[in-house]
């Protein structure tokens, strides 16, 4: 017997027709013997429409009162997935975020996760139910209803499997697993069996939306195997997990991820001179605007060229900022664009081949495509090109690094 935590999303549980699906796929494991912790979002649209809601009342509602809204949308689906459960025999028990234990900090909106009191859920297993959590809730200290942010139902059912210590955590979506990089763009891409924490995570944060980064974050830390299925058909999916329980030698590139969302600014001829670089992206930070790719130029005639890349939501800010303080920068101009994207590879097997760069950069220079800047870890290289070339240099990486199905097959 084992014990799975399984997570749905909002288009899992959308209409009352999923939701009965979803109890089906529960009732199978239980039926198989094992225990089951389920852990749902609200209903697809539903957290949007409260949002809508709240204001059309104010347009800066109370980060408190907020919370306790966008909380009821899961609290709706849990009780219509208990009752589903029970009307096919299979004795099952819902709990908001606060009834499974789950203590917040007091961040409203984005809380996070402190500790989580088990017991209660432990109690219902025992007794051969079904427990079923509402997911992106918990409660802080003044027993406050709280929220851990979008996507943050994922981060649940992640924190539950390592509390419960279950066997595995299992997060059911639209698709049937995690891909080499989005069949949109590549329709040859292929969906991987496994892939480890950090290549998940750097995924995840270069623009891959198959799951919230800080689930990642939780399953990688307290080493949770992490699985992405879909609950519209039967399939292993994509195990993510330690790169010392890979049972494989991991390829060089996993995958390629990519993200359109990216602006840059340019301050042209700021003196060289120690300290120049905080005077710019002080005022930047002060401003909540999270700085990304960097670059600075060799100094000529004692002045240099910084670059930076920013959100493309953040764009306008950062620039109207340091056009604002120019004069006092000493620069001769500030400029930028936002028709820029970021392509990246990522793979752990980078650590042990060399060569991969290199290959990265011909590829896209046979495409004609400029790199306008590159930033690089030990299991990844990040380029930002014109958006224009997205899809080509994705196509034309995804190829060359042999990660197309068909090439796979071949092997």
């Amino acid at each position: 017997m084992a014990l799975y935590v399984q997570k749905y999303g909002g288009t899992s549980v959308g209409t009352v027709e999923r939701i009965e699906a979803v109890a089906q796929k529960v009732k199978s494991f239980r039926d198989a013997g094992h225990q089951v912790v389920v852990v749902v979002s609200a209903m697809s649209g539903e957290t949007n429409r409260l949002i809508g809601l709240a204001k059309s009342i104010s347009d800066s509602p109370d980060p408190r009162e907020m919370d306790v809204l966008v909380s009821t949308g899961e609290q709706v689906t849990i009780a219509l997935l208990s009752m589903a459960l029970q009307k096919i025999g299979v004795d099952a028990r819902s709990f908001t975020g606060w009834q499974a234990g789950i203590h917040t900090d007091n961040v409203h909106m984005k809380a996070r996760i402190e500790d989580i009191n088990s017991d209660g859920m432990r109690a219902e297993l025992d007794q051969g139910k079904v427990v079923i959590v509402a997911g992106f809730q918990g409660i802080d200290d003044d027993n406050n209803i709280t929220t851990l942010g979008r996507g943050g139902s994922d981060t649940t059912g992640v924190a539950l499997a390592a509390a419960l210590k279950a066997d595995e955590c299992q997060i059911y979506t639209d698709v049937d697993g995690v891909y080499t990089t989005d069949p949109r763009v590549v329709p040859l891409a292929r969906r991987m069996e496994k892939v480890t924490f950090e290549e998940m995570l750097e995924m995840a944060s270069l623009g891959s939306k198959v799951l919230q980064i800080r689930s990642v974050e939780f399953a990688g830390k307290y080493k949770v195997p992490l699985r992405v299925l879909s609950s519209f058909q039967d399939g292993p999916g994509t195990l993510i997990t330690t790169e010392e329980n890979s049972s494989m030698e991991n390829p060089v590139i996993a995958g390629i991820a990519f993200n359109r969302d990216e602006a840059k600014v340019t301050v042209k001829g700021v003196p060289d001179i120690p300290g120049v670089a905080s005077r710019i992206l002080v005022p930047v930070s002060d401003a909540n605007i999270e700085v990304d790719m960097i670059i600075q130029n060799v100094s000529a005639d004692g002045t240099t060229d910084f670059t930076f890349t920013v959100h493309r939501n953040d764009y306008s800010k950062a620039l109207s900022i340091l056009q604002r303080l120019a004069s006092e920068l000493g620069a001769a101009s500030v400029s930028g664009t936002d028709d820029i994207c970021k392509v990246s590879m990522v793979g752990v097997g980078m650590r042990s081949h060399a060569g991969v760069a290199s290959k990265m950069f011909k590829t896209l220079a046979d495409e004609n495509i400029n790199i306008l800047a590159i930033t690089t870890s030990e299991i990844k290289i990040s380029v930002v090109i014109a958006e224009k070339y997205l899809e080509l240099a994705v196509r034309a990486l995804h190829k060359a690094f042999e990660l197309d199905a068909e090439v796979a097959e071949e092997k």
